[in-house]
């Protein structure tokens, strides 16, 4: 059998001929759909996905060859064979200039059918591997999809413009969930080579020993169950991009064979000796701390460097204030489309507790969060109770006192603390600025000034939402 691929058209007006080509294709595992005119397989066409067509080139009413030219107009990436019994090299000529892929004379054998058949599942499988390679270059890597209005972001986008037309390697820093491949995708979408393949490996999901393989290719041989040369993903980018996302998960030995690659865009596949070049751009992301994997001899210092020709750092959600809002009614709109869902907005309490969230996962996070909250809503604005209650969520990423120090000067160390220590509060008195200066013996004045100078989101909403204290006018 041959899974995932559509049926095959035979056109033919004898019948003993349909059923023959019927039985040694279906004996190959191919599924076959069978007509006796022309006119009937443009219609079969015109409702059924097929992956080639197998026609006679003398037909009752109309003939194969206007048959061909009428797939050509309408269907010019579909193959066709032609069945002759007259063939001469003149014809042969004139059959493939018309469009034909290939062209069979009769009586034939049935190893020169199932060859020409075998040449159009190639190509059927080389065009749906380029458009889905085309699509999904395309999916959400355009710059606008780059969702928020904090400096911080709005600096990215304009990085991402001034760098993308150039063909420099950019290293993307950043937490997991923060965008990375948003911002790879994009410096691509924005390139010169955007007509070409955008290729992507996450070098941390792919096991140590085949990474190399899958990343430079094999010869026939190499190993075991190399029964035959496989060409790499740096083959499959050549004249576009390539992605590496999680790098620093990348081996030491691979890391030194890609340092190489980096020079010249020259390698060798695994098994082989045949130096071989490509021209792409490179782009890597991790979000690892780079700084302590060099520290640990875990990445190689001269790899940064090569990489690090442009660094994009992507700061977490909980450092982007009010993006977290404008993020949440994006997807809001996003997921309210896709599920025909009539909620139009966030109610008040519901922006104050996804405000009042630190999103270890950042933006994946949020987009999920509301993804849950549009399947949970039956009002026309998102409720709390359609949000997690984050209990879980809130224990992730807690910083012990040698992750937090790092080697950060005291001063961030001192306000990464009161950063979490507040916001750890505000979740224990359920985002209540009352009842959270009350516990740390602040003013609710002196808690919301401590709140803005740490980078801390309220909205307006939240700020009135409960009285000041007599005590806040003496803040």
């Amino acid at each position: 059998m041959h899974p995932n691929l559509p049926p095959l058209l035979v056109v033919d007006d004898e019948k003993n001929m349909r059923l023959s080509l019927q039985k040694m294709l279906g004996d190959e595992g191919y599924e076959v759909c069978a007509v006796d005119s022309a006119e009937a397989g443009l219609q079969l066409i015109s409702q059924e996905n097929v992956f080639m067509v197998l026609t006679d080139a003398r037909l009752g009413g109309m003939s194969g060859y206007d048959f061909l030219a009428r797939i050509r107009a309408q269907w010019p990436d579909l193959p066709v064979i032609v069945i002759t019994a007259y063939a001469t090299p003149k014809l042969a000529v004139e059959v493939i200039k018309a469009g034909a892929m290939d062209y069979l004379a009769k009586p034939f054998a049935p190893e020169e059918l199932l060859h020409a058949v075998g040449r159009c599942v190639e190509r059927y499988k080389l065009i749906q591997e380029n458009t889905n390679l085309r699509a999904r270059a395309g999916e959400t890597y355009q710059l606008e999809h780059i969702v928020g209005e904090s400096q911080a972001m709005r600096a990215v986008r304009q990085l991402i413009q001034t760098v993308a037309p150039t063909d420099a390697r950019s290293l993307i820093l950043g937490e997991s969930g923060t965008g990375k491949e948003l911002v790879a995708g994009a410096l691509h979408s924005l390139s010169q080579r955007r007509k070409a393949n955008y290729v992507r490996i996450n070098c941390a999901a792919i096991p140590e020993t085949l990474l190399e393989s899958e990343l430079f290719g094999y010869e026939k041989g190499a190993f075991t169950g190399a029964l035959k040369q496989k060409a790499g993903r740096v083959e499959e980018a050549d004249g576009g991009t390539i992605f590496l996302d999680e790098i620093a998960d990348m081996s030491r030995p691979l890391q030194a064979k890609l340092l190489r690659f980096l020079e010249d865009g020259s390698f060798t596949r695994v098994g082989g000796t045949q130096e071989l070049r490509v021209n792409v751009r490179l782009l890597a992301a991790t979000n690892r701390d780079i700084v302590e994997a060099i520290s640990k001899d875990e990445f190689r210092e001269d790899l940064f460097h090569r990489l690090n020709v442009v660094q994009f750092r992507l700061p977490p959600l909980r450092e982007r204030g009010d993006d977290i809002v404008v993020l949440a009614e994006h997807f809001l709109k996003h997921f309210g489309a896709t599920m025909g869902k009539k909620v139009k907005s966030l109610s008040r309490a519901a922006r104050q507790k996804l405000l009042a969230h630190r999103w270890p996962g950042n933006v994946r996070e949020l987009r999920n969060v509301i993804e849950r909250a549009l399947i949970l809503e039956t009002s026309r604005e998102v409720q709390p109770a359609s949000l997690p209650d984050f209990q879980l969520e809130s224990r992730l990423h807690k910083d012990d006192p040698a992750a937090l120090a790092g080697d950060k000067p005291l001063d961030e160390i001192v306000a990464d603390f009161e950063r979490n220590l507040i916001h750890s509060i505000l979740e224990r008195h359920g985002h209540s600025l009352n009842k959270a200066a009350d516990s740390l013996r602040l003013s609710r004045h002196a808690l919301r000034y401590r709140m803005q100078r740490l980078n801390i989101a309220m909205s307006d909403d939240d700020e009135a939402s409960e009285p000041d204290k007599e005590g806040d006018r003496h803040g």
